[in-house]
């Protein structure tokens, strides 16, 4: 299902405990830095996803979706748009419920591909603003 409207994405946030974070830098100025950064502060459980880095945030980061040894709610993508696809298929086959593409990643295959998996698909919005407009506004 594509999450498109206000309670459909706050109540994506207020159920979930897990995000997967796909392309998290430990570079303290890149954007899914600063994002998983806030999300950890908010009380979510962060796995750093990036085959290029030993740890983020003192957390044991995993080269792929796949190598993940728990279970996974928010598939939270912050690769360039030809790399979803993969990514999706891994979240699948990682029994993710969720796969979120920040602003400015989407793929309307991958993501109908997830929605006919029966995952649910957020395009092309960012987890820490609309986050911060459920909880502070």
């Amino acid at each position: 299902m594509l999450l498109e409207h206000d309670e459909e994405i706050r109540t994506l946030l207020s159920n979930a405990t897990t995000i997967a974070v796909v392309g998290l830098s430990a570079k303290p100025y890149r954007d899914s830095y600063r994002v998983a950064q806030y999300l950890l502060r908010h009380g979510y459980t962060i796995i750093p996803v990036n085959p290029h880095v030993n740890e983020v945030f003192g957390l044991r980061a995993y080269s792929d979706l796949p190598g993940v040894p728990s279970s996974v709610d928010i598939v939270n993508i912050f690769r360039r748009p030809e790399f979803v696809p993969g990514i999706v298929n891994d979240a699948i086959a990682a029994g993710a419920r969720t796969v979120w593409m920040q602003l400015g990643v989407g793929h309307s295959v991958a993501t109908q591909t997830a929605i006919e998996a029966g995952l649910s698909v957020v395009v092309n919005r960012c987890i820490m603003v609309e986050h911060r407009r459920f909880t502070h506004g």
